[in-house]
C-alpha cells in the first residue's frame, strides 16, 4: 500500500480538517476492494459509452477515457499500479489514475452515478463471474462422483441408519445420493444468479439522477438481465451477497457431511476405502498414520461459511434505507466465501475419482450386521403373515444369530423353520446381499440396474449444460 498524501477528492471540499490518519485507515476499503478493479473499470467504461450515446459525453471524450482505463487495467494485471489509502477505496484509486493520465475528462466520469450504484454494481459483476467458476467446478465434482459410481455400481456396502447397519446398498448407490445433493446446490446457485443478474447502475446516491441516462443501455453493454426498478433498493440491497452465502453454507453442509464418511471410512474400524496420498498427510510421532486432512479440513470450513452467512444477515437487519457505511463490511465475508467455495470443490473435484474401494471389507461389513434382516421379513410378509408378527420372528431370529455368531443367510433351512413354518428353501434368495440390493429394482432404489439407469441420467443432464 502506497503511502500517498492524496486527499479525497470526491468529498474534500465539504471538510475544513484533514481526516485523522487512524479514521482514514479504519474506513478505508482499497486493501480488499481492490479485488474488483477489473469489474470497476468494466462498468465505468459501460457508463461512459451510454453518456456518451446521451450527449453528455463527446466521442473524443469517450475514446480517452477509454485509452485511459485500458492502460489502468493493465497496470493493475501487472501489478504496477499504486494503490492508495487516501482514496479510501477502489473506484476513487481508478479515477485519480484516470484523471492523472487524461486531465479534465476524466472528472467527467462520475456524471450520473455515485459510488453507492458504482459498486453495487461491482460486487454483482463480480460475484457474477465467481459464480460461473463455482458452477463449472460443482459440474466436475458431480462427473467425478459419476466417474467413481459407474466403477462402484455393484460393490456392496452397509447401508446406515443412526450410524447402525440397516439395509445392504451398493457403493455407487450411495455415491448417487451425493450426485442429488451436489445437484440441487448446482440449482440453487443458478437460481442465485439469476437473481442477481440485475443492473444498480444509474440509481446514482439513491434517488436517481438528473441527467438523461439510459439504464436499459448500461444494463446490456454489461450483460444484465435488466436494471434494477427502484433505486433505494438498488443501492441498498445486498440480499443477492446473502442469498450466495446461503447456497455456500448448504453446499459446505452436503460437503462437510460427504467429508465425514470419508474420515470414517478411510478409518482402521470401516477401512472401506482408500485415499490417494496427496490427499493425506502423515504424524509428526506416528508413523504408522495416514491422515485424511483434505475431507477433514472441508468438514471444518463448513463453520467458516456459516459465520459468514450470519455476518451478513446480521450486517443488514439493522439498516434503514439507503446506502449505510455498515455495508462496507459485506465485501470481505463475501470474498472469503466465494475463496473457500472453490478451494473446497477443487479439492473434492480432484479426490473423488482417484477414490479406491476396498469392496471385500464393504461386504464383510453388510454381511456381520444382519442387514438382510428386513428382507426376511418382506419374505414372511408375503407367504401371508401380517407384518407386526413377521417382525418379531425375525427378531428373534437374528437374536438367535447373535447368540450362535450366524448371520440370517449363514443358518440352515431347519434352524430359520423353527422361527415359523412357512420358511422354505427359496427364503435364501432374499437373504444374500447381492439378492437384497437386486430385489430393490426400482425408481431411486439400490438395484445395480437402477443405478446404471441413475448415472446416464445423470451424465445426460450434465451434458446437456454444455
Amino acid at each position: 500500500m502506497s503511502d500517498s498524501k492524496d486527499t479525497n477528492l470526491s468529498w474534500g471540499g465539504r471538510f475544513s480538517e484533514a481526516t485523522d490518519a487512524f479514521v482514514a485507515r479504519f474506513t478505508a476499503s482499497v486493501n480488499f476492494d481492490q479485488r474488483m478493479a477489473l469489474q470497476d473499470i468494466q462498468g465505468s467504461i459501460a457508463h461512459a459509452t451510454m453518456l456518451t450515446s446521451v450527449g453528455v459525453l463527446t466521442e473524443e471524450e469517450l475514446q480517452s477515457i477509454r485509452t485511459g482505463l485500458t492502460e489502468i487495467v493493465t497496470d493493475i494485471e501487472n501489478g504496477t499500479f499504486q494503490w492508495s489509502l487516501a482514496l479510501e477505496d477502489v473506484h476513487m484509486n481508478v479515477e485519480a489514475a484516470l484523471t492523472s493520465q487524461i486531465g479534465i475528462t476524466g472528472k467527467k466520469l462520475h456524471t450520473g452515478r455515485s459510488r453507492n450504484d458504482q459498486v453495487a454494481t461491482d460486487i454483482r459483476l463480480w460475484l457474477r463471474k465467481e459464480i460461473d467458476i463455482i458452477a463449472n467446478e460443482l459440474t466436475r465434482l458431480q462427473q467425478g462422483i459419476l466417474e467413481l459410481a459407474g466403477r462402484e455400481t455393484d460393490t456392496i456396502m452397509p447401508g446406515f441408519t443412526h450410524l447402525q447397519t440397516a439395509q445392504p446398498v451398493t457403493f455407487g448407490h450411495h455415491l448417487m445420493a451425493w450426485f442429488e445433493m451436489m445437484e440441487r446446490d448446482h440449482s440453487r446457485l443458478l437460481d442465485c444468479r439469476k437473481r442477481l443478474n440485475q443492473s444498480p447502475l444509474g440509481a446514482a446516491a439513491l434517488a436517481g439522477t438528473t441527467y438523461p441516462i439510459n439504464r436499459h443501455m448500461t444494463a446490456d453493454l454489461l450483460g444484465f438481465d435488466a436494471p434494477t426498478r427502484n433505486s433505494l433498493d438498488s443501492v441498498s440491497d445486498r440480499d443477492f451477497a446473502i442469498e450466495f452465502c446461503a447456497f455456500a453454507s448448504i453446499l459446505l453442509t452436503h460437503l462437510s457431511r460427504a467429508s465425514e464418511e470419508l474420515v470414517l471410512w478411510t478409518s482402521a474400524l470401516f477401512n472401506f476405502i482408500e485415499l490417494p496420498d496427496r490427499f493425506c498427510t502423515g504424524s509428526s510421532i506416528m508413523p504408522q498414520k495416514k491422515n485424511p486432512d483434505v475431507p477433514e479440513l472441508v468438514r471444518g470450513k463448513s463453520g467458516r461459511v456459516y459465520g459468514h452467512l450470519v455476518a451478513l444477515l446480521t450486517l443488514m437487519k439493522s439498516q434503514p434505507l439507503a446506502y449505510n457505511k455498515d455495508n462496507q463490511e459485506d465485501k470481505e465475508p463475501l470474498f472469503d466465501t466465494v475463496d473457500t467455495v472453490k478451494d473446497c470443490l477443487r479439492a473434492f473435484a480432484d479426490m473423488v475419482p482417484a477414490i479406491q474401494a476396498k469392496k471385500e471389507n464393504m461386504r464383510e461389513a453388510a454381511r456381520r450386521g444382519f442387514s438382510t434382516a428386513t428382507d426376511l421379513a418382506d419374505y414372511l410378509v408375503r407367504k401371508g403373515i401380517p407384518f407386526r408378527d413377521s417382525h418379531e420372528i425375525v427378531g428373534k431370529s437374528v437374536a438367535y444369530g447373535i447368540a450362535s455368531n450366524k448371520d440370517l443367510s449363514e443358518m440352515s433351512l431347519e434352524e430359520l423353520k423353527q422361527f415359523s413354518p412357512v420358511i422354505e428353501q427359496d427364503v435364501f434368495e432374499v437373504l444374500t446381499l447381492e439378492g437384497s440390493v437386486a430385489a430393490r429394482n426400482h425408481i431411486g432404489g439400490t438395484a445395480p440396474e437402477q443405478v446404471r439407469s441413475a448415472i446416464a441420467l445423470a451424465k445426460e443432464h450434465l451434458n446437456a449444460r454444455d
